[in-house]
């Protein structure tokens, strides 16, 4: 059985540090555990990783196009590799959860996420596993748009590894020791 782990985010420099691409960090560490280097993959305009991470057969997968575009892409990363939706697991930020917590699940709606809305749309389900990376909500009168495309704050840079590994520790739970434990010992 193969994992299809994708990160979301926004491609290139200008997003790099931003809360919107918590999902390409996550699975940037996940990359380094398995002692992996990303690759173009021609087939589904995503980067990706294959390899095995705690001992389960892995593809580390995110779209080279912006987040809203996002599901094409990963759907036919999918496809390639024959990982059907309930096995795809998708790091994303969270704004409903307060920076620094973290939530996994399996289905649900999009909450306005543009990348969930997307991948739902293409997949045709959200049946997917979620790990939800915990971003807040923005302060004062500052729009979701731009808090979410703003780089972290440097109270928040202080705790951001911390927070990004422990993302990767709950992949690697979910596929190891399924959902209902990881839940137990992550969703707190």
């Amino acid at each position: 059985m193969t994992w299809l782990i994708a990160g979301l985010g926004n491609p290139g420099p200008a997003y790099a540090t931003t809360r919107h691409n918590v999902g390409y960090l996550v699975t940037d560490v996940l990359a380094a555990r398995m002692g992996g280097k990303w690759t173009s993959h021609r087939k589904s305009r995503t980067d990706v990783v294959e390899g095995r991470l705690a001992g389960e057969r892995v593809v580390l997968g995110r779209s080279r196009s912006y987040m809203n575009e996002s599901g094409g892409p990963l759907k036919a990363l999918g496809g390639f590799f024959d990982v059907p939706a309930e096995q795809f697991v998708v790091i994303h930020d969270e704004l409903d959860i307060d920076f620094g917590r973290l939530r996994v699940k399996l289905g649900g709606g999009d909450n306005g996420h543009n990348g969930l809305k997307s991948l739902r749309g293409s997949l045709g389900t959200g049946d997917f596993h979620r790990v939800r990376v915990g971003i807040g909500r923005p302060p004062g009168q500052q729009t979701v748009h731009d808090f979410v495309l703003k780089p972290w704050s440097s109270v928040e840079r202080k705790e951001l590894d911390i927070n990004v590994e422990e993302a990767a520790d709950a992949v690697e739970s979910l596929i190891t020791r399924g959902l209902v434990e990881t839940q137990s010992a992550f969703n707190r």
